[in-house]
């Protein structure tokens, strides 16, 4: 059945979560345009719905949500492993932050219709509860879920779990947690991180936990992502050490050496080289947390989670029926083949910048606004797939580089840029730059061209 009452608008956006809410709010802000705002939940937030009580981001709040409306007050963090740093939300406080988009922001200006609980299965929107279909006529439908996140609460486990074996997501985590239980945490992503820091800070005895890592990660320092106005140096500075490793290193091992000896990237044991880049960031302190874990297990990904033994790619290790399994394998941001933006009538929303999602959908809707031509469109918004393996640090910051220096040279991006909330790669600087800034500044003009040159010639020796 469908319904009478079309709904005409400009842009039909599916998703809203984080990426589709910052679409939105940049669109709204920068043109006149209608939009029809389409979600599976029954408020914005995306996975955020969905994510285990005690998440909090993994960047500073300061650089997430909607341009338009600064997510917390930007106090800093006085205790725990992000003590000094920028805080960092949680998710209870990200959903109430992205309702209050949709109640202060979107809906007051008349111009969005928002439909929850509704699904699009490509011509209609359909309540996921049964009910009319209702029409959507759009100028431009906007693929907000191209790079659908996925929790473990929302799905099973992807290894077999023995009947009786206690298998739980994070979710769970607070609920059944013992001071007298041994812990398995399995992932070594970000979830995963956050499982074994919570067990940690919640006094489990470090021998009561093994943690299942089927590839060390290569880890940014979460010092070095903070406003520019707090920490120049780090920041700033962090990308110009970045730009000097990429333009110097003589091969693939010396960048990676180049980059953990001026801290741009951190590992857990220094006795393993890992093979995994996921842009997780951690703090020295938390690091020296996660090291107090002896029981690190290198043999793979689980296979199956029995009554009495855990079997891997590499081998088995024993556990019990009194032993909680933690389960942190959901693969987070899906990696797809990466497609053109813009395509007529269709954008789809995907990175622009390395792991940083509400930002490129904020620039995309920028460009979206200020741009009239396909081709140079999807020139300004390159496309860069999540990376996965150590290699696409080097991938990332090549297609990053080339697009900071494309972008530069455009005054209405540049200009954009600077003002933006979400850009944590501005210089930030108000008044006369001292020497110590002016010098890293240089460094970031003599090593930019320098480092895509020797990037290109790292990669095509791997490739």
């Amino acid at each position: 059945m469908e319904r009478d009452d079309d709904i005409e608008v400009d842009y039909l956006v599916v998703g809203a979560g984080a990426v589709g809410m910052a679409f939105v709010d940049t669109l709204l802000a920068e043109t006149t345009a209608t939009v029809a705002l389409v979600d599976r939940y029954s408020r914005p937030g995306g996975h955020w719905n969905r994510a285990y009580p005690f998440v909090r981001l993994h960047q500073p709040s300061a650089f997430y949500g909607v341009n338009s409306l600064a997510l917390g007050v930007g106090r800093l963090d006085t205790e725990g492993g992000n003590a000094g740093l920028q805080g960092l939300a949680s998710g209870a406080e990200v959903v109430a932050y992205f309702d209050r988009v949709m109640q202060e922001r979107f809906l007051p200006t008349g111009r969005v219709h928002w439909l929850p609980e509704h699904e699009f299965d490509g011509s209609d929107v359909v309540p996921r509860a049964g009910g009319a279909r209702q029409r959507i006529r759009a100028a431009k439908t906007v693929d907000a879920a191209h790079s659908e996140v996925t929790v473990p609460s929302m799905r099973p486990p992807s290894y077999d779990v023995a009947d009786g074996a206690v298998c739980v997501a994070p979710n769970a985590l607070p609920d059944v947690v013992r001071d007298d239980a041994q812990y398995v945490v399995i992932g070594a992503g970000k979830t995963g991180i956050d499982a074994c820091l919570w067990l940690l800070d919640a006094g489990i005895d470090p021998d009561s936990i093994r943690w299942i890592m089927p590839r060390d990660s290569w880890f940014l320092d979460r010092r070095n992502i903070q406003p520019v106005e707090d920490s120049f140096e780090s920041t700033v500075g962090g990308y110009a050490l970045q730009l000097e490793a990429s333009a110097l290193a003589t091969s693939v091992p010396d960048l990676f050496r180049r980059l953990e000896e001026t801290g741009q990237l951190l590992r857990l044991d220094p006795d393993v080289t890992p093979t995994m880049y996921r842009c997780a960031t951690v703090t020295k302190a938390e690091l020296e947390q996660l090291r107090t874990i002896s029981g690190v297990v290198r043999s793979g990904r689980v296979r199956a989670v029995g009554l009495d033994a855990i079997e891997l790619d590499d081998g088995s290790i024993p556990t019990s029926r009194d032993v909680v399994h933690v389960d942190c394998t959901a693969d987070g941001f899906r990696r797809r083949s990466p497609e053109p933006v813009f395509d007529g009538d269709r954008i789809t929303l995907q990175s622009v910048r390395t792991c940083q999602q509400v930002f490129s959908a904020a620039m995309v809707a920028h460009v979206e606004a200020v741009y009239t031509d396909e081709a140079e469109k999807n020139v300004l918004c390159a496309v860069i797939p999540s990376p996965d393996a150590d290699i696409d640090w080097l991938r990332t910051t090549l297609v990053n580089t080339e697009s900071t220096i494309r972008w530069a040279g455009e005054p209405r991006i540049a200009s954009w840029l600077e003002d933006a909330r979400l850009n944590s790669v501005k210089t930030g600087l108000t008044g006369a730059p001292t020497p110590a800034q002016i010098g890293v500044l240089r460094t970031i003009v003599r090593h930019m061209t320098g480092a895509v040159d020797n990037l290109r010639r790292l990669l095509a020796e791997v490739d």
